[in-house]
């Protein structure tokens, strides 16, 4: 990297004048270092984010950006931030939810109230692991991530902090998932929230894996996955969901959270009821349970004949960069 040219010697004469000259051109050298290793991008609101920090992992670039005027850190997996943010936190309310996919999964609760097991595939910033180990003390929570970039960014940004109740795994989720199918383990909550920079990794969305995952819960066991809420891919993943689930409740904002069970699905007056004993628990987060709950939809707005994801059959990448 260059810098602007060093001005020639000044004369004995006007020495005087050096100090403040060279101190501005040392501030000028710092602002231009400044906006080179840190670069802004812009966000929706009109704000500005500062890179923080970025390194290259053997899977992806991670790339933490901060935006001072907002008050909010950031993990993205591509510099258009703006567009691809894989966790944020308010710095001054680092309980409070910032994203309505995150308030939106927590809606498995209201049908599973108070699940002891529950794995995460997908770390992002920790914020799932991190919210329901203070809604479940008694919890004992799995998070599998295959990055240990990820991980070490969660921690030392996100202040994500593993512990006796929240274990971390760092493997590939599928993997995981069937290495554990061959013990006796089994999960009340399983929460699907593995992405790279583009979508959900194409071996995480076929009827196969959905299958390992639901022989992976207890009887009375529930899935949540935060997928998209619109694209080209929408039809198949909702027809995949519904050939291993059969109905499962829908929950669309920016992002689409589908929540199924392992048995019959639980009915809207049960799901109410159990969202009722949320309402004080929620508030350190920032969250209405009454929120989540009008977003529950078991409608049918998809292709019932789009083709099935399979093993065999998973053009995730395809299909998603297909116009609707």
């Amino acid at each position: 990297m260059s810098g602007p040219a060093r001005p020639a010697s000044t004369p004995a004469r006007v020495r005087g004048r050096a100090v403040p000259l060279a101190l501005l051109m040392l501030l000028a050298m710092v602002a231009l270092l400044t906006a080179v290793l840190l670069p802004r991008v812009g966000t929706a609101d009109g704000g500005s984010e500062r890179l923080i920090h970025s390194e290259r992992s053997l899977y992806r670039q991670v790339l933490v950006y901060q935006d001072d005027d907002a008050g909010t850190r950031c993990l993205c997996f591509t510099r258009l931030c703006a567009i691809g943010r894989q966790s944020c936190q308010y710095l001054r309310e680092p309980d409070r939810l910032v994203f309505e996919y995150t308030q939106m999964m927590l809606g498995a609760l209201y049908l599973a109230p108070q699940p002891r097991s529950i794995l995460i595939i997908g770390l992002g910033g920790g914020t799932l692991p991190h919210t329901l180990e203070k809604l479940l003390p008694q919890a004992d929570i799995d998070v599998v991530e295959i990055d240990p970039a990820v991980l070490r960014v969660a921690q030392q940004y996100f202040g994500f902090r593993p512990d006796a109740h929240v274990h971390v795994i760092v493997e590939d989720g599928r993997a995981y998932v069937r290495r554990m199918l061959r013990g006796p383990r089994r999960y009340q909550l399983i929460m699907l929230d593995a992405y790279d920079s583009q979508y959900i990794p194409e071996h995480m969305l076929t009827r196969e894996f959905l299958m390992e995952v639901r022989s992976l819960l207890t009887p009375d066991g529930v899935v949540a996955a935060n997928t998209f809420s619109s694209s080209r891919l929408y039809q198949n993943e909702s027809v995949t969901y519904q050939s291993v689930f059969g109905g499962f409740y829908n929950l669309k904002s920016g992002n689409r959270v589908i929540l199924a069970a392992n048995g019959p699905l639980p009915s809207m007056q049960t799901v109410t009821r159990n969202s009722g004993l949320f309402y004080q628990a929620f508030q350190p987060f920032g969250l209405e349970p009454a929120d989540v709950l009008a977003r529950f939809s078991t409608r049918v707005d998809w292709n019932p004949h789009a083709r099935v994801l399979t093993d065999q059959y998973s053009p995730a990448n395809l299909l998603n960069a297909l116009p609707p």
